[in-house]
C-alpha cells in the first residue's frame, strides 16, 4: 500500500500548534520561576508551595479525559481555541494583589484548561500526517514545551526582577489572547484518516475501550511517561527555588540557569524524533524505533539523578540535574504515535487523552511530595537531594516497564485477532 501524501498546509498547522505548546508551558513555568518572591510575598512554607504546584494538576487529568471524548465528536479546531482562551483569561486576576487561596483557585482552573492541551494538539496533527510521518511532527509539538521555557524564562524573569511577578502573569494572559487570534485566522481541521483505517481499506472498525486501555502498549505508555512527567513537574515547580535557595544563586542568574534542562531536553526530543523516523524508513519495527528508543534513556537519566547526593560541586550538580532530567524527553515523542498505530481515528482522541490524563497524575503527587521531603529534611539542601534521588528511582522503574511493555508493532494484529475471535464466537 502506497503511503498517504502529506496535505498542503500541514506544516503551517504544526507551527501554530508548536506556538500553542510554547504558551502552554510558559503558563506552567511561571509559578516555579517566581517561586521565591511568591513564597516571600505570601509568607508560604515549602509544603504550602508544593501544594500550590500540585493544585495545578488537581483537575488536569480529569479534564484531559473528558475533553478527549469531546474531540471524538467536536472539531479539534474549536476545542483548541476554547482551551487557549481559558488559559489567557485566568492569568489576569494575578495582576493585582492576591491571596494564596485566589492564586490556588486560578492555578486549578488553569490546570483544567491545560490538561487536554497536548493530547488534543497531537490528535489535531495526526489529521494532517500519515502514521509513518508522525514522529517528527510529534517531536516538534513536544518542543513547544521546551521552547515555552527557553523563550519565556528569560523574558518572564526580566519582568519579575524589574517589575513584579504580578506583571509576569499579566504578560502571559496577553500572549494567550494573541495566539487565540492567530488560530481564528489560520487554524483548520486536518483531512486525513488514520493509517490503520487506510490499511483496512477504509474500515471504520472500533474496539471496546476496555480492550484498548488494557493492551500492554497502552499500559506501558502510561507508566513510562508517568515517571518522566514526575521529573518534569518537579522541574516546573522546584528547579528555580533549588537554584536560588539550595545552591545560592541570585534570582537574575537562576532565570538563565533554569532553561538549561529544557535546552538539553529539546535536543533529546528532536534527535529522538528524527532518529525514530529514520529507523522506520529503514524498515526497523516500531518496537525498537519507538518503544526501546523512548524507554532506554529514562533508565540512564534515573541513574544520573541517583548520583546527585554524592556530588558537592554546584556546577556539576546542575550538570547532573540537566542531563538526568533532560533525557526523559525521549518518551514524549514516541508514545502518542505508538497509540495512533493501533487506535481507530474515531477513538484516537479519547485514547490519547486518557493516556495524558493518567500519566499527568504524577504532577498531582510530585510537587507536594517534594515539598514535604524538603520541609522534613535535616536541611533544605538535603531535602532537595533526597527528592531528586526519589525522582531517579521512579525514572528507572518507569523505563524498565517501558522496555518490557512497549510493543506497538504487534498491538494492531492482536486487537484484530481478538475482534475476529469474538465475532466468530458470537456467530
Amino acid at each position: 500500500m502506497a503511503a498517504q501524501p502529506t496535505p498542503k498546509g500541514a506544516w503551517k498547522i504544526t507551527a501554530l500548534l508548536f506556538l500553542y505548546m510554547v504558551v502552554n508551558f510558559a503558563d506552567k513555568i511561571v509559578v516555579g520561576l517566581a517561586g521565591v518572591p511568591i513564597m516571600k510575598d505570601l509568607n508560604l512554607q515549602p509544603q504550602q508551595f508544593g501544594l500550590l504546584g500540585s493544585a495545578f494538576f488537581l483537575l488536569f487529568s480529569l479534564s484531559a479525559i473528558v475533553v478527549g471524548f469531546i474531540v471524538n465528536k467536536v472539531e479539534t479546531r474549536l476545542v483548541l481555541l476554547v482551551l487557549a482562551l481559558i488559559w489567557a483569561v485566568v492569568q489576569f486576576p494575578m495582576f493585582w494583589e492576591v491571596s494564596f487561596t485566589t492564586l490556588l483557585i486560578c492555578r486549578i482552573i488553569l490546570g483544567a484548561g491545560e490538561g487536554p492541551a497536548f493530547s488534543v494538539a497531537a490528535h489535531a496533527i495526526y489529521k494532517w500526517f500519515p502514521d509513518e510521518k508522525r514522529t517528527l511532527p510529534t517531536a516538534i509539538l513536544s518542543q513547544g514545551s521546551a521552547f515555552g521555557v527557553i523563550l519565556a524564562v528569560p523574558a518572564l524573569n526580566w519582568v519579575i526582577v524589574n517589575y513584579s511577578w504580578h506583571h509576569a502573569f499579566f504578560a502571559l494572559g496577553v500572549v494567550g489572547l494573541i495566539w487565540a487570534a492567530l488560530w481564528v485566522m489560520m487554524g483548520k481541521e486536518g483531512p486525513l484518516t488514520s493509517h490503520a483505517e487506510a490499511a483496512q481499506g477504509g474500515s471504520t472498525q472500533t474496539y471496546p475501550y476496555a480492550r484498548l486501555l488494557t493492551t500492554p502498549t497502552f499500559i506501558g505508555t502510561v507508566l513510562a511517561t508517568f515517571g518522566a512527567y514526575w521529573v518534569l513537574s518537579i522541574g516546573l515547580t522546584w528547579f528555580t527555588p533549588f537554584i536560588v535557595k539550595g545552591l545560592g544563586f541570585e534570582q537574575k542568574q537562576a532565570g538563565f540557569i533554569s532553561i538549561l534542562p529544557w535546552v538539553f531536553g529539546a535536543c533529546v526530543v528532536l534527535i529522538t524524533g528524527w532518529f525514530s523516523q529514520r529507523l522506520m524508513a529503514r524498515g526497523v519495527n516500531t518496537r525498537k524505533a519507538r518503544g526501546v528508543l523512548g524507554a532506554a534513556p529514562l533508565i540512564v537519566g534515573g541513574v544520573i539523578l541517583l548520583a546527585m547526593p554524592y556530588v558537592h560541586d554546584r556546577s556539576l550538580l546542575i550538570a547532573l540535574l540537566v542531563v538526568g532530567s533532560g533525557l526523559c524527553g525521549s518518551i514524549y515523542v514516541v508514545c502518542p504515535p505508538m497509540l495512533g498505530e493501533f487506535t481507530p481515528t474515531s477513538q484516537r482522541g479519547a485514547i490519547i487523552a486518557i493516556y495524558g490524563g493518567l500519566y499527568t497524575i504524577a504532577g498531582v503527587l510530585s510537587a507536594a511530595v517534594m515539598g514535604g521531603v524538603i520541609q522534613k529534611a535535616s536541611s533544605e539542601m538535603a531535602g532537595y537531594l533526597m527528592g531528586f534521588q526519589i525522582n531517579g528511582a521512579i525514572l528507572i522503574l518507569s523505563g524498565l516497564i517501558g522496555l518490557a511493555l512497549l510493543r506497538p508493532n504487534t498491538e494492531r494484529a492482536r486487537l484484530q485477532a481478538s475482534g475476529t475471535a469474538v465475532q466468530a464466537k458470537v456467530a
